[in-house]
């Protein structure tokens, strides 16, 4: 019998039986919840590996950061903040990229448990895929019944510490920005619709457009890579098909620097005289483009910073639920926007 099967049998989650069955965690559990998880246990005739536990609870100096991917500023601005708060307390943190394969996050997460790592930063997107995502939470249970810690940054695993990413409000923020200025005719540059990031920052703007009293067509989204190329491709392929569009959000400002090479030097565009352009994250170099580039500003390193001190400094009460940390976004305008221009 698995963790897994105790876990469905008494209707609770993973990371609950992990912590009834091996005391992982610094979360109590509820009476009601801790006598159905032993009532299954005891069902199932399940025992649980003490002396592996054991073992693995003498954990190193590790923390690891499991990312998408280490070129993606983004990416770079969170692990300066938890290599920051890191320092201050004489650990290193090892990081890994994914490439946005959600076999390589899990296969990660199993060699750092392996290696005795103390915690675990989570800080890419979640996923759509049900199984993937099932398949991390039994490793993360497992990880914590070992003794370990996991934070996610961005909204993941609700049973989690997290902290807590503004991508829907942010989404929101970039369409009225570019509504205040006029613009009613607003299309968007999407990632890979299958990242929970996406969907949350997509949905931001759609709402936001919902109480404007407007809409955002299916035909005024376009997808691509969070890369520059799949920025560029997605932006020319948009303003190619839908030219009547003013006002476009690009959903991360690495795609956002490939979209305006793309309208500038592929179609002839000017920007914002044509059309005008939002990214997202406010990484370093989006001031620095040409034109300077208008962005949904996220605190990346204060979200790294957090991260690596909600592992460190669990409450001293033992919470019943998870903590969350949520960071606000706020709307920089620079030279990529303007009012549109008249027809």
């Amino acid at each position: 019998m698995t963790l897994q099967q105790v876990a469905e049998h008494a209707g609770v989650s993973l990371a609950t039986a992990s912590r009834v069955l091996h005391g992982s965690g610094t979360r109590t559990v509820g009476e009601e919840l801790r006598r159905r998880v032993e009532s299954a246990a005891e069902e199932l005739r399940y025992i649980s590996n003490a002396p592996a536990q054991a073992l693995a609870r003498s954990t190193s100096a590790v923390v690891g950061l499991i990312v998408h991917d280490v070129a993606d500023p983004y990416f770079g601005a969170i692990a300066a903040g938890a290599m920051r708060a890191a320092r201050e307390h004489r650990l290193m943190v090892m990081i890994a990229a994914t490439f946005r394969e959600p076999g390589l996050e899990l296969e990660y997460l199993r060699g750092l448990r392996a290696q005795r790592a103390r915690a675990v930063i989570l800080a890419g997107s979640g996923t759509t895929d049900a199984a993937a995502t099932a398949r991390l939470a039994e490793e993360i249970a497992g990880f914590e019944a070992d003794g370990g810690r996991v934070v996610c940054i961005g909204e993941r695993d609700p049973e989690l510490d997290t902290v807590a990413m503004a991508n829907h409000a942010g989404g929101g923020l970039a369409v009225r920005g570019l509504w205040e200025l006029g613009h009613r005719r607003i299309g968007v540059v999407s990632g890979p619709e299958e990242l929970l990031t996406v969907s949350q920052r997509l949905d931001g703007a759609r709402d936001a457009l919902r109480s404007l009293g407007a809409r955002l067509d299916p035909a005024d989204v376009r997808t691509g890579d969070f890369t520059r190329a799949g920025g560029r491709a997605a932006a020319v392929r948009l303003l190619t098909e839908r030219p009547d569009l003013t006002g476009v959000l690009v959903l991360n400002d690495v795609m956002a620097a490939g979209a305006l090479a793309g309208l500038r030097d592929d179609l002839g565009l000017s920007v914002p005289d044509r059309v005008s352009v939002v990214g997202f994250d406010d990484v370093p170099f989006a001031a620095d483009l040409r034109p300077s580039l208008s962005t949904v500003r996220l605190p990346l390193e204060a979200a790294g910073e957090a991260a690596l001190r909600l592992l460190l400094d669990p409450a001293p009460d033992t919470p019943a639920s998870p903590r969350r940390i949520p960071l606000d976004a706020d709307l920089v305008l620079r030279g990529s926007t303007a009012a549109p221009p008249e027809r």
